[in-house]
């Protein structure tokens, strides 16, 4: 299999290889299309179970289980972690 790159990903790989921790391009690849697959296979489980959620609101509602939204205490508590967030950004 032949693939084209760019002078940057030739670069980068350059770069894996002459630091020591990958023996040829080949192994830098190979590590690439691996943790490109593993963030695929999260992005798909993340997605499965906001479809999960997103049914589950969808028979509550149906079921009449819903309730009215208090917006001022959903901003207090966007606003409590926005902060937290902040603080551990320093």
């Amino acid at each position: 299999m032949n693939v084209s790159l760019t002078s940057k990903l030739e670069e980068l790989i350059r770069e894996k290889v002459d630091s020591g921790l990958y023996g040829s391009a080949s192994e830098v690849v190979r590590e690439a299309l691996r943790l490109l697959d593993d963030r695929d296979r999260l992005r798909e489980r993340k997605l499965d179970a906001l479809r999960c959620d997103i049914d589950e609101g969808i028979e509550e509602l149906d079921a009449g289980l819903g309730r009215p939204l208090d917006i001022n205490s959903i901003k207090s508590e966007g606003r409590r972690t926005l902060e937290r967030q902040r603080a551990k950004k320093g």
